[in-house]
């Protein structure tokens, strides 16, 4: 009897769609995003940031900002350009989340319907179940890395308890939450062993950090824990708050040589007038104060601020009382921003009665001052040698910066490639040979 030939059939496993993550907004969007995507690649997604070629089967997921106009504005025309090649055919579905969705959902449901799905801030469970993902607990710190591997943003808490006037980020981002130090101690090392050598600590303030889960202001207890992980050399602090600093994490910088003498404090204005409108919880002597403390606990700190101009009263006597400050001041690094009037913030009931035009001239004058303060500085730096971390090749030039440098805000160091060699990631010591307004210019020494 002849038997018939059995022919095993391949098993065919379905090929998941691929998710295409656009981020916009600051580092604490990144943060999340890239928590996203740790997800998703958790479940076998084919996962890619902002990718140039899109597909027709692609789920585009945009994580959008929320926080000032322009922002605002970039968010919609991200979305509407999604969107309408979702109407073409050459993407499959269209995915928001972040600041914006969660501040202005019902709107934007009325007027972007093709849209597959709106997402908030703290919706990230029912975000991966509509793209069929599961949220799986043992990923909890696991990250797909957008920066370079060597350096990382590090969230250490969500949300904000300041009653600032002119601030949003409250209605998006919701309350204080600090995360366990426990936590983020096992963050840091999982960043470490894959390679991260900078752990850039963000949050909408680091100061509060604890007060939620511990009783107290944490943050230096946290920082020398950090600190203590193997593999971690820099370790910087981004959005200190003035109100209430804590003043013995200056201690722990001093004590440890891995985290970097540097603090960004957004100052947002001088003027008493002004600060009590904001509701900083601070007056211009204590601002200065607290400024002069810092440099004085932390010789050669690097003290990065942000200002804000045209705020709702602001006048010309208010505005060149705080030029007057950034000239004394000397801030290292400064950036400014023209005030934007938000809705259900406190100071949206306040008449925004500064022109945008004056605004931008404001801000324009503000950074035409910290213009010749950063030629300055870096000129003394010159003749100096400095550690110095190379993030990339650029061109002719590797370029890295000093532990006084945040990524893609403040100074770079550019080392010439037909000279000297650098490896990525790795770190080099550069005497600085010229300087510019905002690069240094050096050559490698052993």
């Amino acid at each position: 009897m002849r038997t018939k030939e059995i022919t095993k059939q391949p098993i065919i496993t379905p090929v998941k769609q691929r998710v295409n993550v656009v981020t916009l907004g600051c580092s604490k969007n990144i943060y999340d995003s890239e928590i996203l995507m740790g997800q998703l690649k958790g479940n076998q997604f084919d996962v890619v940031h902002e990718a140039e070629s899109v597909g027709s089967n692609d789920i585009i997921v945009i994580n959008t900002c929320g926080f000032i106009d322009n922002a605002k504005q970039e968010s919609i025309d991200t979305i509407l350009q999604y969107s309408e090649l979702k109407e073409q055919g050459k993407v499959g579905k269209v995915i928001v989340t972040g600041c914006l969705s969660e501040r202005y959902k019902p709107e934007l449901e009325a007027e972007i319907t093709n849209v597959d799905a709106y997402f908030g801030t703290n919706d990230l469970q029912n975000l991966l179940q509509s793209v069929g993902a599961n949220y799986k607990h043992e990923l909890i710190g696991e990250r797909f890395l957008t920066t370079p591997s060597h350096f990382a943003y590090f969230k250490i808490a969500e949300g904000c308890n300041r009653p600032c006037s002119f601030c949003a980020i409250p209605l998006m981002r919701g309350k204080h939450l600090s995360t366990p130090m426990d936590q983020l101690v096992l963050d840091a090392q999982k960043l470490a062993a894959n390679g991260t050598k900078e752990l850039i600590l963000i949050a909408q303030d680091l100061t509060y950090y604890g007060l939620d889960l511990y009783g107290k202001r944490n943050l230096d207890e946290l920082l020398r824990r950090l600190s203590d992980v193997n593999g971690i050399e820099w370790i910087r602090l981004q959005y200190a708050y003035p109100s209430g600093f804590p003043m013995e994490i200056l201690d722990v910088m001093n004590e440890r040589d891995n985290i970097c003498k540097y603090m960004d404090m957004p100052l947002q204005h001088i003027t008493d007038r002004m600060l009590q409108s904001m509701r900083r919880g601070i007056t211009k002597q204590k601002t200065i104060d607290v400024v002069n403390q810092i440099r004085d606990k932390v010789p050669g700190i690097a003290m990065r601020t942000t200002l804000i101009t045209g705020y709702p009263g602001e006048t010309e006597q208010d505005f060149e009382e705080m030029q007057r400050w950034v000239e004394d001041t000397q801030f290292d690094r400064l950036g400014c921003f023209t005030y934007s009037h938000e809705e259900k913030t406190h100071a949206h009931s306040l008449v925004d009665d500064v022109p945008d035009e004056v605004k931008q001239q404001r801000a324009d004058a503000i950074m035409e001052i910290q213009q010749g303060i950063s030629f300055d500085k870096n000129q003394e730096k010159i003749g100096h040698t400095f550690k110095v971390l190379i993030d990339k090749k650029d061109g002719d030039y590797f370029v890295g910066r000093t532990e006084f440098d945040s990524p893609e805000v403040d100074n770079e160091v550019l080392i010439d490639a037909s000279v000297d060699y650098a490896t990525v990631g790795g770190f080099v010591n550069v005497k600085i040979d010229s300087a510019e307004d905002f690069d240094l210019y050096g050559h490698i020494v052993k």
